[in-house]
């Protein structure tokens, strides 16, 4: 793996702080230079065993936390920073855009994916390897090499980020001690590889961009939400604001890996709670009731099954008002739990009874 960091202020002013890894790696099976926007937060300690890996969701990149370049907080800003629950007094906090980064038209977006350039000069297109989470685990892992570390302290993330920091436990929990999945599942389930896969393949075919990022959006708030966030703004207006950083090649890339997220093809899960428990992994698992794109019960289930074969695995579900996207938008009810994994004070609070069985009526 040959490997290259830019450094300094980065590419076009950008802050301390953020750089861009440039690594070739192969990608389903393909030799390809890949090039990785990194933001970084607090400073790695002398033992360089502080670092903190947060994965983004679907549309989201790098920018998880602080003031951007048009003044918009990163999107886990209420969580990152000094005090805070992922407190960077204390810990070096490390961001990566991931290839096919759905926002590669904003200038400040580091990614490699089809529609970014390939070394001939044309942009990569169909030509683009069909990567998988084991390879965007390798490029986090050269990341890691990168930064000194021998492991990190923490890996996290919500949605799409949640999937990889559990690809992280299952691949390599001796280098993730403590993990935390916020608002994802162990696998792909029905609702993502038999509704919103499908869907978003036609809607893209006709509706573009746009119809892209409106699927995301319904999926993504859930009606109640989108109605409020939207009663008295445009949603057209913010779609085509979101769709001129947006591509579409990337929307589809993304939503492809997406659909392959799957820990029992890492290993079976007796295997992984095994290795789990004689490791001492601390698993931290959030859900959020009507959750339009992970239903709250296949996380419950994963987690009560996990509990019983000795791991250290604390589940929490909660409401929110904006639906799947509370793991962004309403942080408050799972920061404390966040804080306890980070300072191995987390507690082990049991799965909460499933509403459907209680006889109360789901969110939808």
């Amino acid at each position: 793996m040959r490997q290259r960091v830019g450094g300094g202020e980065g590419e076009g002013g950008a802050p301390p702080g953020a750089f861009t890894l440039e690594v070739t790696v192969p990608l389903a099976g393909e030799a390809v230079p890949v090039r990785l926007g990194v933001r970084t937060w607090g400073r790695l300690n002398a033992a360089r065993d502080n670092a903190v890996l947060v994965c983004h969701y679907y549309t989201g990149t790098a920018h998880a936390a602080g003031p951007g370049a048009d003044g918009a907080a990163g999107w886990w800003d209420p969580l990152i920073g000094p005090g805070r629950a992922v407190d960077t007094d204390r810990f070096c906090v490390v961001a990566m855009n991931t290839p096919s980064n759905v926002q590669s038209g904003d200038p400040a977006v580091v990614t490699t994916g089809p529609d970014t350039g390939h070394p001939d000069g044309q942009p990569w297109g169909n030509r683009f390897p069909a990567w998988t989470f084991g390879d965007l685990h390798r490029l986090q892992l050269a990341l890691l090499r990168h930064l000194g570390a021998a492991r990190w302290h923490a890996v996290l993330g919500p949605s799409f980020g949640g999937m990889q920091a559990l690809q992280w436990a299952a691949r390599s929990p001796d280098l993730a001690p403590r993990v935390a999945a916020v608002a994802t599942s162990p696998c792909a389930g029905p609702v993502l590889r038999g509704a919103f896969a499908p869907l978003m393949r036609d809607v893209a075919a006709t509706g573009g961009v746009t119809g892209a990022l409106r699927l995301i959006s319904l999926f993504g708030l859930g009606a109640d939400a989108l109605e409020r966030t939207f009663r008295e703004t445009s949603f057209e207006t913010y779609l085509r604001t979101r769709g001129a950083t947006a591509s579409l090649a990337h929307i589809l890339d993304i939503a492809r890996v997406v659909e392959t997220h799957d820990l029992d093809e890492v290993a079976p899960r007796a295997e992984l709670f095994t290795r789990w428990r004689d490791m001492g992994l601390r698993l931290l698992t959030v859900n959020i009731r009507g959750d339009q794109f992970f239903p709250s019960h296949e996380m419950r289930a994963f987690s009560e099954v996990s509990r019983a074969a000795g791991v250290a695995h604390t589940h929490l579900e909660y409401d929110s008002a904006h639906g799947h996207l509370g793991c962004v938008a309403d942080t408050a009810p799972f920061a404390p739990l966040l804080r306890g994994l980070l300072d191995d004070t987390l507690p082990a609070v049991p799965p909460p009874p499933d509403p459907l069985a209680a006889g109360d009526v789901p969110h939808a």
